[in-house]
């Protein structure tokens, strides 16, 4: 899902950002986005913007699944 204006306030993170969180390749984050898996907002240059929010709830959620995995 990809937005062009912020819908709420909060820090928008970088795809480097997202991918330093994720111990992945920047374009790794860019095919998520284009894939649906993580929403992305546009910046008026073109570039994606993640809602800190929303990687930090796909985050803990793909944390959580790990450790009930290895449990």
């Amino acid at each position: 899902m990809t937005a062009t204006v912020p819908q709420s306030g909060g820090r928008l993170l970088t795809p480097g950002e997202v991918a330093s969180l994720f111990r992945v390749d920047p374009k790794t984050v860019t095919r998520w986005a284009a894939a649906g898996r993580i929403g992305s907002i546009r910046t008026p240059g073109g570039h994606r913007r993640f809602r800190e929010e929303e990687v930090n709830e796909l985050l803990a959620k793909l944390t959580t699944e790990a450790t009930d995995l290895v449990e």
